[in-house]
This record gives C-alpha cells, sequence and structure tokens, in this order.
C-alpha cells in the first residue's frame, strides 16, 4: 500500500523530536500535516506522491539556481568519489574565500564554518573578544540562528511559533544583549548613547527576512554604520540570506556600507551545509591559530561544500547581468497578486526587495515587528493551504520570505498567478 505524506509524518513524529529537524516545518502555525518532498528540479520540488510545485520557498533562500542544476550536482558527484570529508585543509578552501572576498571587499579574511548559525555564534564571540566587551545588541524580529546570546526577541520559527524567545537561555546571559526595534533610528541613538562604551557589537540583517521580508528605512543602516563606529562598536551584517541573492556579492555591494565582520550561509553552499564570517584582517585575526579566540569545526570547509559552492558562486558570476530580470520578474508576481488581493476586497500588504517578497495579510505598511505581527495569521493560513492545493509551495508561515531564482519562468510566475487567483475565490 503506498505511504502518504501523513503516514511519512507519523512514522517520523516517532523518531524524531516534532516529526522534523528545524521546528517550521512541522506547520504548527498554518495547521495540518508537513508535506513531505522526494525530489527537486529547477522551479519544482515534488512530494512523495508525485505532486508537482512551483517553489517559492527554495530551502529557505540557498537555490537562487534552483533545484539540481547540473552543473552544482555534477561538481558534487565529482568531488564525493575523491572522499566526503579528510579533516585536513583543502586547496577548495581558499578558492572559496578567495571568490567570496571579491565579491565582498570587506571580508578581508575568512572562516568557514557548517552553518549561518555557527558563523554569528562565531562572529559574537569573536567581537568579544576584540573590543573585550561582552554586551551585544540586535533588533526584534531579526534571527540569527539559535546561539544562546541571539535568541532574544528573535525572528523565524521564534515568532512563527509564538515562544518567548528565551527558554533554556540563562537570565545573566539574556542580560547582556539588548534587543531594538528595527527601523527606529531614535532607539538605536539612545542605546548607544547609554551602552555604547560597553557594547562588543551590534548585528543586523541589512534586509530583515526573518519575521517576513521587512526592508530598511532611509538612513536607518547608515547612522548604525556611523554610530558603531563612533563608540568602537563592532558592525556585523547578518548577510545569511541577502548574500549573494541581488548580485554578486551582499547586500552591502548595493548600499556602499561597509560592516566590520560579515555572516554567510545559504547560497554560498549551493545547497550544501555551510556558513562562513569574515571581516577587517584585524579582527579576524584574533580567531585562533593566530588568535586567542578559540573556534573550530569538525567540517568547516567541508569538499563537498565547497564544491557545490564554488559551483554555485561561478555560475552566480556569469548572471550579474540577469539580476535585474529575476528582479522584474519577482516585481511583476507580487503586483500582480496585489491586484487581485485588491479586486477581492482583502488587506494585503507585499514587501518586495529584489527577488524576496512577504505577502503580510493587513493593510500596512510593515516596517518592524510590532507592525508584522498585525498580520492575520489565520487568513494566511487558509491562503497558504489554497496556494499549495493549486500546485503553489509557500512557507508555512506567515513571518518568512519567499524566494524566487533564475530557473523560474514566465510561465511558472503566470501559473502562480491563476492559482492565487483560484485561492482567492474559495478563501
Amino acid at each position: 500500500m503506498k505511504k502518504s505524506n501523513s503516514d511519512y509524518f507519523a512514522e517520523a513524529s516517532q523518531a524524531i523530536v516534532g516529526g522534523v529537524n528545524s521546528p517550521v516545518r512541522a506547520w504548527k502555525s498554518v495547521g495540518g500535516n508537513p508535506v513531505f518532498v522526494r525530489r527537486a528540479k529547477g522551479s519544482k520540488i515534488y512530494d512523495v506522491s508525485g505532486k508537482e510545485y512551483i517553489d517559492y520557498v527554495l530551502s529557505w533562500g540557498p537555490m537562487i539556481l534552483g533545484h539540481a542544476h547540473s552543473k552544482v550536482t555534477t561538481a558534487v558527484c565529482n568531488k564525493a568519489k575523491e572522499g566526503a570529508s579528510f579533516g585536513a585543509p583543502t586547496h577548495a578552501e581558499t578558492q572559496m574565500a578567495k571568490l567570496i572576498s571579491e565579491a565582498i571587499p570587506s571580508m578581508e579574511l575568512l572562516r568557514m564554518t557548517s552553518s549561518g548559525t555557527e558563523a554569528t555564534m562565531t562572529a559574537i564571540r569573536l567581537a568579544r573578544g576584540f573590543t573585550g566587551r561582552d554586551m551585544i545588541a540586535k533588533f526584534d524580529g531579526c534571527y540569527h540562528g539559535h546561539a544562546d546570546s541571539l535568541l532574544i526577541k528573535a525572528g523565524s520559527g521564534v515568532v512563527t511559533l509564538g515562544i518567548p524567545g528565551s527558554p533554556g537561555i540563562p537570565a545573566e546571559l539574556a542580560r547582556l544583549t539588548l534587543s531594538l526595534p528595527y527601523n527606529d533610528i531614535d532607539a538605536l541613538q539612545k542605546a548607544t548613547d547609554r551602552y555604547g562604551s560597553r557594547l562588543a557589537a551590534i548585528i543586523v540583517e541589512p534586509v530583515a527576512g526573518n519575521m517576513g521580508v521587512v526592508p530598511p528605512q532611509k538612513g536607518f543602516l547608515e547612522k548604525l554604520r556611523e554610530l558603531t563606529a563612533k563608540n568602537g562598536i563592532v558592525l556585523i551584517f547578518d548577510e545569511v540570506i541577502t548574500g549573494f541573492r541581488f548580485t554578486f556579492g551582499g547586500y552591502q555591494n548595493l548600499i556602499g556600507i561597509k560592516p566590520d565582520l560579515t555572516c554567510l550561509g545559504k547560497i554560498i553552499g549551493g545547497g550544501m551545509p555551510v556558513g562562513a564570517v569574515g571581516g577587517k584582517r584585524e579582527i579576524m585575526e584574533k580567531l585562533a591559530p593566530t588568535g586567542d579566540v578559540y573556534q573550530a569545526g569538525t567540517l568547516s570547509g567541508n569538499p563537498l561544500a565547497m564544491c557545490a559552492g564554488l559551483a554555485t558562486l561561478n555560475i552566480i558570476k556569469t548572471k550579474i547581468n540577469s539580476f535585474s530580470a529575476l528582479d522584474d520578474k519577482t516585481n511583476r508576481l507580487c503586483t500582480e497578486i496585489k491586484g487581485l488581493f485588491s479586486t477581492k476586497g482583502i488587506a494585503v500588504c507585499i514587501n518586495c526587495v529584489h527577488s524576496m517578497f512577504t505577502m503580510f495579510f493587513q493593510q500596512g505598511p510593515v516596517y518592524d515587528l510590532n507592525t508584522a505581527r498585525k498580520s492575520d495569521t489565520v487568513m494566511f493560513a487558509r491562503f497558504f493551504h489554497g496556494m499549495l492545493k493549486n500546485g503553489i509551495w509557500l512557507a508555512p508561515s506567515q513571518f518568512e520570505a519567499g524566494f524566487l531564482s533564475f530557473a523560474h519562468t514566465k510561465k511558472d510566475i503566470d501559473k502562480t498567478i491563476d492559482a492565487c487567483s483560484k485561492t482567492l475565490k474559495n478563501l
């Protein structure tokens, strides 16, 4: 007898906590049992029953070339024949570091990790070691991985599931983390006036993507750079999502702001587990073995991940002139969907930054976590299931980003708009 998605989830729930290895995958905020995926290709993803969906999750961002790109899969398969892990240096790590530094000049020296969480965790430890200070600041709704110091008022699954954000985190450690309203220059100014001499670092998603897509307002990041430099605070850009998504490089390339440290992940691994932290030479040289700030990882710089990442980045490098077309596809999708909602008389605010977007089920505008939380999550859940029924794969949370890839076609966009129209008729 053929097993259904529900059967697979029931089986998983007996062996895995909650049936999933990352909380948002459990669909708690939208209801129902999660769909189990068997394979993917290009802009499409296929479940265990063989049903096809147009994918706007893209493994939460990494698959900018689309799934199973032939050059990436060939590179990984060829490398796997030579061995999956050595626990010793390989030339591919050097090639990766040089390519990233070329694309993002502020990353003068790098350290590869196995995840974005490891990258941000290392950046915070490095900033504390470099400055000799203990306090850090972040922004409400920004998610920087699940390290203890960074889960205070975090986004992503934390806000999706309504978790307070710090169970299991010692109060003493929580007190060393300030969380400020995103896009609030006055709050930022007051925080640095009061705590500037005690802050080791301020970490930010330059485009927030974990409370839904929320762009920085005019002057916010510029003021952040000014105040951190003035107070000797290490400015960390978390570009785990935005790195190589908008151009061959980071969002910082487009806005002309150089952070002291940058964290990367997702796209630079081409679908393999990877992360990286890099920045000013004087800060990075504090890391062991050059300095005394310790960080290590058995699988850091894993040859398969480096191979997939190099193949992906080298392809992206050839597509520098194609990013505007990708932006245009995303803008068309968002504009057409917004028009359908308007005709139906349902409030929606769509935030779109290049090839990232979020439909907030409310009037808007959405510019921080408090405004994002005004969204109608019940209506979103109904919309999510309607789109899924019509063959469209969206993130199972109101507070996540959607993504387009170079593999998405005009036909995909047309089909998505048609699916939205059908969904709204039954909403």
